[in-house]
């Protein structure tokens, strides 16, 4: 039996080896090479992606008019679909110009388009069915849809000029790049999102940090003001307690003493007094440092625990509406409270005191009152001496630093008879000294 010729068609994949053969192997030659073309486009769109969705889709649709040598490429989302991706829709023209009505680094908006692009891009926005939902192949114009887990979210289509008829291969390379156009842009929305959660993240942190080191210093605020706290009950209950039983004591053996040792007596006494002022203001400042700081009537009653035997009935009374006290001010009212709690503890025998703070608009006023034994025109008789210099005045020095304390900053202090039946020393400050040095004619 003779041999059967080989066919060659099956070979090369040509239909027949006549005379026309070579233009049909020229033909799928150029298709072949315009594939692998595509197939750069794409590696080349693929690279894009790090760079954000806008670089990709501008590789996309350049790629998809270097492919087909398109006079008009389109890439648009429909309206509702991936909502925080942009761009979302991108036109490429066949002189190079990249289009869009919105985008970062795309400048130029389409002002002259050819209807058939205007209509399609309409179309996509409009989420048309008969154009998004399947492929459209014609002699010179096809189109993809953009699709994301099954469901259609735009389209990608492209226009060629007369001498650039579209095949089936060309369906193929719009769909992959219409795929990863797609995935870029979801995955762009993702690290977007990502970046914002991480920020938030960041920022909760820092709040945390603030928190932790305002809590922190919230806790050693209040250990500092607890221990000076107790530094301060200690002295009261221990320290202060006796220098006013010792000078108490040697107040009332005073009378009972003459000659040399009266001076030693009277010295003793002023070392005492001395000491107890030192004490006061120990206690004073730690008592100002405590957190929160306490308020005026809480600091007259801590005086009152101070200066007062236990046997004495003691109040305080804050009237009116309260204000901000400067240091100074505040300081010369609870050192003038403190000198006349002293002296009823050790002159008056008094069986009652009853302190009085009032705020008015202009100044502010302090009342100690008691019941005790004292005269008030005996006391102004003692306060006229003790300003004059007179020594035998010396024990009753109190009494004069109470009204320079008083006349330094403005104001007035007063010696009457109280309502108790005892002395009262009123002292009247005003809220906004006049200025230092300014004198005022006390009533004595």
């Amino acid at each position: 039996m003779p041999e059967k010729e080989p066919d060659l068609a099956s070979l090369v994949g040509l239909r027949t080896v006549k005379a026309g053969h070579y233009a049909q192997f020229r033909g799928t030659a150029a298709r072949l090479s315009r594939v692998m073309t595509a197939l750069e486009g794409i590696s080349k769109a693929l690279v894009q992606t790090a760079e954000g969705p806008e670089a990709l889709v501008v590789a996309v649709v350049e790629t998809v008019r270097d492919h087909l040598g398109a006079d008009w490429v389109l890439f648009a989302l429909a309206d509702g679909q991936l909502g925080k991706t942009t761009p979302r829709h991108l036109i490429a023209s066949g002189d190079g110009r990249i289009m869009a009505f919105e985008g970062v680094r795309i400048a130029t908006e389409p002002t002259d388009l050819p209807d058939q692009v205007l209509n399609r891009l309409n179309d996509v926005l409009r989420g048309e069915r008969d154009v998004l939902h399947g492929p459209i192949v014609s002699e010179h114009h096809i189109h993809v849809p953009v699709e994301l887990d099954g469901r259609v979210v735009g389209g990608l289509s492209a226009w060629t000029p007369a001498d650039r008829d579209v095949d089936p291969a060309d369906l193929m390379v719009l769909r992959i790049l219409a795929g990863q156009a797609t995935v870029a842009m979801v995955n762009a929305a993702l690290f977007a999102e990502t970046d914002r959660r991480a920020e938030e993240l960041a920022e909760r942190n820092s709040e945390l940090l603030r928190t932790q080191r305002e809590l922190s210093a919230a806790q050693r605020t209040a250990l500092l003001g607890g221990e000076r706290a107790r530094i301060a009950r200690e002295l009261h209950d221990s320290v202060g307690q006796s220098v006013l039983s010792a000078g108490l004591q040697m107040e009332l053996c005073r009378p009972s003493v003459s000659g040399p040792a009266a001076d030693h007596v009277d010295k003793a006494v002023r070392l005492t007094r001395d000491a107890m002022e030192q004490l006061r203001n120990a206690i004073y400042t730690l008592a100002d440092a405590r957190t929160p700081a306490p308020s005026i009537a809480e600091t007259l009653d801590e005086l009152c625990a101070l200066h007062m035997p236990a046997d004495t009935q003691t109040s305080v009374t804050v009237r009116g509406r309260p204000r901000e006290l400067s240091g100074d001010l505040q300081h010369a009212v609870l050192r003038i409270a403190g000198e006349s709690l002293f002296n009823a503890a050790v002159h008056s025998e008094a069986e009652r005191v009853a302190v009085t703070f009032g705020y008015t608009d202009e100044r502010v006023t302090l009342w100690v009152d008691d019941d005790g034994v004292g005269d008030p025109d005996d006391l102004r008789s003692v306060l006229r001496a003790a300003l004059a210099g007179d020594r035998a005045a010396g024990r009753h020095r109190g009494l004069a630093n109470m009204a320079s304390r008083a006349e330094e900053l403005g104001g007035t202090l007063r010696i009457r008879r109280s309502r108790l039946g005892g002395v009262r020393i009123a002292a009247v400050l005003p809220l906004v000294p006049p200025g230092y040095g300014d004198s005022a004619e006390e009533e004595i």
